[in-house]
């Protein structure tokens, strides 16, 4: 399954569970009360197994974008992954930028997101900590639900939206280590 086609609009969350049905992906979504932050997150009981995650939209100093998926708790040495994506220094994407080409508001960053964009402009960087997991937890485009998805499948899906996700390390300790 390639990008969608009209980038006028974004998929739903309707639409991205059918899409993953569509691949053969098994999914279990539950609904909760919006969460905005991975604080907030922590104070919601979602009662799935495997990592939760966040993501960062950033954007270089030559408008490179790159979406990060990272564990909750990883603490993300952006300067050091500028370095070794071959980039420039990054800053946080604005919110009008986010919808625009990923199709969502802040809060409802997912790695789901990149399905909406058509013109391939994102870099998938997926935090290495996360695979070692079975599962993974992530928004289905909203953030008043989560979905857990086996972490090979959400290597899957990134892959049939015309993304090859960047599995790397993502701390500054662990990249040292990997050097």
């Amino acid at each position: 399954m390639q990008r969608k086609k009209n980038a006028d609009m974004p998929l739903t969350r309707d639409e991205l569970l059918l899409r993953l049905n569509d691949l053969d992906i098994r999914t279990t979504t539950i609904d909760h009360p919006a969460v905005f932050t991975v604080a907030e997150s922590e104070t919601v009981e979602i009662p799935l197994p495997g990592a939760h995650t966040k993501n960062l939209f950033l954007k270089d100093d030559r408008s490179r974008l790159v979406l990060v998926i990272a564990k909750s708790a990883t603490v993300v040495d952006l300067k050091g992954l500028g370095k070794r994506l071959g980039m420039g220094r990054f800053s946080f994407g604005k919110p009008d930028l986010l919808m625009c080409t990923l199709g969502v508001t802040p809060g409802s960053v997912t790695a789901f997101a990149v399905a909406n964009d058509v013109e391939g402009r994102v870099t998938v960087v997926v935090d290495e900590t996360l695979m070692e997991h079975d599962s993974v937890n992530c928004h289905p485009l909203e953030n008043t639900a989560t979905t857990n998805i086996a972490c090979e499948d959400l290597l899957r899906f990134i892959r049939s939206t015309g993304h090859e996700p960047r599995v790397m390390a993502l701390t500054a300790a662990d990249a040292v280590a990997r050097s």
